[in-house]
């Protein structure tokens, strides 16, 4: 019966992460079909980027609520509702036929994607108690978050050639097989929440701000960064957040409880998580522009060269990463991860115009991997582990709310140092290709100092296990 027991938690992993999969593979994998969907629907350069903003706008904004949603109502019973949301939304961006239609969509596809994503994180840690099992079980889901985004641009190389239509209706049989599973394997909930009462002001306030801020970080290149509307819109980001942590300190039950920040490794691993998720961006998509526009590499060319790390990703996350979190902690793996992923990126900076791929790339591709690898599970697993079980949801919304902020702030900062070199190489005379690749090569330069920052902060401020506590137990 243990046994029997012990097969349905770990086949139930294997389906939290292929809805995790799902989500994260849509944040990368419309990237590459953008050309085909402006030449179908008509739109606009600056309009295309709806495609794209419209489910990060959402998504970041919801994340928070959605793993609170799930804290309150049942993971179990959310996550499905998340996963029936997005697949349904999934559809209708498949079918779309026109661009209010597809941006509509797409917005709805990121609601249904934040609560599937906070949620399923926590339904994770729910499943696996014990010690050794978490590490393990966090290390093939920490592979779906650091892989998946890769993946992501391999799999839209295969299917944009086929058809636009095809990234989006790929999730409908996946979708409809992850929820008939989900259902069948995912337990019940044991205790019926009693108290329902959802700090309705609260959750307003922190979504309204995190979809200003979103939607002022992903406009801050185009709009300009001091312009009046990006300056408006972080200001009223802000003021919203404040209204939100007045609200929280004096509410009952408030959505977020502040005691929360009173806990070092919370603090902590969502900091390095923002820094984290800044120099990933910078590997997915500078290097991606890279090996496009300055090398010529086809869209499944660049999905091809990806290969390398995400099978490395799999082999340190799927076999090595619970022992090393065993045997080392999480804070020197930490450490160790985020310092080669900086190698890797610096590495990149140093790619010629007329670079190869055994030679420039493939090196920085293995120290990415090995360090994507390494890091994810313990920047996870610190996240999660100090809050009660009523609380895990939140905390996943909290973490995936810094990595996907990071993300957007990483990527826009980056894209606009990247644009601006570029303009003042051109300016000094230099060719296009050149002018290119050097503003690449601050962006990647850049990049690295973000995984080194997060490198640092692990290893400084992190804190470890005290004598007879282990990393994995959730505190009340």
């Amino acid at each position: 019966m243990k046994g029997s027991d012990e097969r349905k938690r770990w086949a139930a992993l294997i389906v939290l992460c292929f809805g995790a999969l799902m989500i994260v593979l849509d944040t990368t994998i419309v990237n590459v079909a953008l050309p085909s969907i402006r030449e179908s629907l008509g739109f606009t350069e600056s309009s295309l980027a709806w495609v794209v903003n419209a489910y990060l706008l959402t998504f970041g904004g919801f994340l928070l609520l959605g793993g609170r949603l799930g804290d309150l109502f049942g993971q179990r019973r959310v996550f499905l509702i998340g996963l029936s949301l997005f697949t349904l939304a999934s559809l209708a961006c498949g079918l779309a036929f026109s661009q209010w239609f597809l941006v509509v969509s797409r917005a709805v596809q990121g609601i249904g994607g934040a609560i599937v994503n906070a949620v399923a994180l926590s339904l994770t840690m729910s499943l696996f108690v014990e010690e050794r099992d978490r590490a393990k079980a966090m290390g093939v889901f920490g592979f779906v978050a650091a892989g998946g985004g890769s993946i992501g641009v391999l799999l839209g190389g295969l299917l944009t050639t086929f058809n636009w239509h095809s990234i989006f209706l790929v999730n409908i049989p996946i979708g409809i097989g992850v929820f008939i599973a989900s259902a069948m394997l995912l337990p019940k909930e044991k205790e019926e929440v009693t108290q329902r009462h959802l700090d309705l002001w609260g959750a307003l306030t922190v979504t309204a701000s995190l979809i200003l801020a979103n939607y002022a970080i992903v406009n801050g290149n185009a709009a300009g960064w001091i312009s009046f509307r990006t300056l408006a819109l972080l200001a009223g980001a802000f003021m919203l957040l404040l209204a939100f942590l007045i609200i929280e300190s004096r509410s009952v039950q408030p959505l977020m409880p502040l005691r929360l920040f009173t806990r070092r490794n919370i603090i902590v691993s969502n900091i390095v998580g923002v820094l984290w998720a800044a120099a990933m961006f910078s590997w997915f998509f500078i290097s991606a522009l890279y090996m496009q526009l300055v090398l010529s590499y086809t869209p499944l060319q660049v999905g091809l060269s990806f290969l390398p790390a995400n099978l490395i990703m799999a082999f340190f996350s799927l076999g090595l990463s619970e022992k090393i979190v065993m045997r080392f902690g999480i804070r020197s793996p930490l450490a160790t991860g985020l310092l080669l992923a900086a190698s890797g990126l610096f590495f990149l900076s140093l790619a010629p115009v007329g670079g190869t791929f055994i030679t420039n790339i493939f090196p920085s591709m293995v120290l990415l991997g090995i360090g994507a690898g390494i890091a994810f599970n313990p920047v996870l697993l610190a996240a999660m582990s100090d809050v009660a079980p009523h609380e895990s949801g939140l905390a996943s919304g909290l973490v995936n709310t810094s990595f996907m902020m990071g993300g957007a702030l990483g990527l826009a900062v980056l894209a606009s140092i990247a644009a601006s070199r570029s303009a003042f190489l051109a300016h000094s005379g230099l060719t296009e290709l050149a002018s290119l690749n050097g503003g690449y090569h601050a962006a990647f330069v850049l990049g690295s100092f973000f995984a080194l920052a997060g490198a640092l902060l692990g290893a400084l401020c992190m804190r470890s296990p005290r004598k007879g506590e282990s990393f994995g137990v959730i505190h009340s």
